[in-house]
């Protein structure tokens, strides 16, 4: 089975279209929501307790031999160093170059909100990588208003490490 093909089999909760890397890049979706887009394109499966998502055979090996279940990459840093290190040198500047994202203010700077740009850039690349980038800005979940604590997060976001 090729690559394309096993994406095509893959349903996919959200597509990934610029409309929702904007609602990621500004907090208006959870933690728990970005980390959920970036595993299942990871192919990582939802365990059927629920409470957490484990690697699959479709899972990359650099992925499932460093983390058997899905990583915090929002909330913690070796999870998100490894989500940047995944990112192919000619994809590093996906907020720029595709988004035409200036990047944050200084006083905007915190661990959650730049581990969010790297999700996005993440995102971005694998959308591209694979030719699974939609067109269509009206599929997006609808948009929560940014915490009231952005160091903390959304309620139910696991905290910052």
């Amino acid at each position: 089975m090729c690559k394309k093909e096993k994406l095509v089999e893959n349903q996919f909760t959200w597509p990934i279209c610029k409309d929702l890397l904007f609602l990621v890049l500004e907090d208006k979706v959870s933690d728990v929501f970005v980390c959920e887009l970036v595993w299942e394109r990871l192919f990582y499966t939802r365990e059927t307790t629920l409470t957490y998502w484990v690697s699959s055979p479709l899972t990359p090996s650099y992925w499932s031999e460093k983390f058997t279940k899905a990583p915090q990459i929002i909330s913690e840093r070796p999870a998100s160093v490894h989500l940047t290190r995944s990112i192919p040198k000619d994809y590093k500047q996906g907020l720029k170059n595709f988004l035409n994202f200036n990047g944050y203010k200084i006083n905007e700077l915190y661990p959650r909100r730049t581990r969010r740009a790297t999700a996005v850039n993440w995102l971005i690349y694998w959308a591209i990588e694979n030719e699974f980038f939609s067109n269509n800005n009206r599929l997006i979940p609808s948009p929560s208003a940014p915490p009231v604590n952005p160091v903390k997060g959304h309620f139910g976001d696991p905290e910052i490490k």
